[in-house]
C-alpha cells in the first residue's frame, strides 16, 4: 500500500485536483470551477480543506472549521469527510478524523461536530468506530425552490 500524505488545499490545481472526491460526497456540484469559488467563499468564513494524497492523487477529504456557540463553546465542526470507493476500509477516514480531532486540541476545542443522514448506515457506524456519538437530530427547511 502507498503511503498516505495529509495537506491543506488553499487554491490552484490542487484544489480543483479535489472536485471530484467532494463531487462523490455532494454530488450536485456542477463545475470544479464552481466548486473552487464555493470553497473561496467559505474560506472567507474560516472553511478549511485537508486532503489525503496517495500517489500524487486526492484519495479523501476533510472540510471543516472552527466555531464557537452557546450549545458546544468552541468547536471544530466538519461539513465534509469523504474517502473514494477505492480508499475505504484502508483507515484513511480514521486518518482524516484523527488529523481534525488533533487540529480541534490546537485550537481548545471543547467538542468536535458533525452530522450525517439519517440513512447513511455505514457512515454512523464509522463516526461510532471513531468515538462519535449521535446526540440530537439536526433539522432544516428550504427556504427556495432548488
Amino acid at each position: 500500500m502507498h503511503p498516505i500524505t495529509l495537506s491543506h488545499v488553499h487554491t490552484g490545481p490542487d484544489l480543483l485536483a479535489c472536485f471530484e472526491v467532494m463531487r462523490s460526497l455532494r454530488p450536485h456540484l456542477e463545475s470544479a470551477a464552481a466548486f473552487a469559488a464555493q470553497v473561496a467563499r467559505q474560506t472567507e468564513q474560516g472553511y478549511r480543506l485537508l486532503a489525503a494524497w496517495r500517489e500524487g492523487r486526492v484519495a479523501g477529504l476533510a472540510g471543516y472549521r472552527l466555531q464557537e456557540n452557546l450549545i458546544y463553546g468552541r468547536f471544530l465542526y466538519v461539513d465534509d469527510l469523504v474517502a473514494m470507493e477505492g480508499s475505504r476500509s484502508q483507515g484513511l477516514g480514521a486518518r482524516l478524523v484523527d488529523a481534525v480531532r488533533e487540529e480541534a486540541r490546537r485550537h481548545d476545542c471543547a467538542f468536535l461536530v458533525l452530522d450525517t443522514g439519517l440513512g447513511n448506515a455505514l457512515a454512523q457506524r464509522f463516526y461510532f468506530r471513531q468515538g462519535l456519538l449521535a446526540m440530537g437530530l439536526h433539522f432544516r427547511q428550504a427556504l427556495r425552490a432548488g
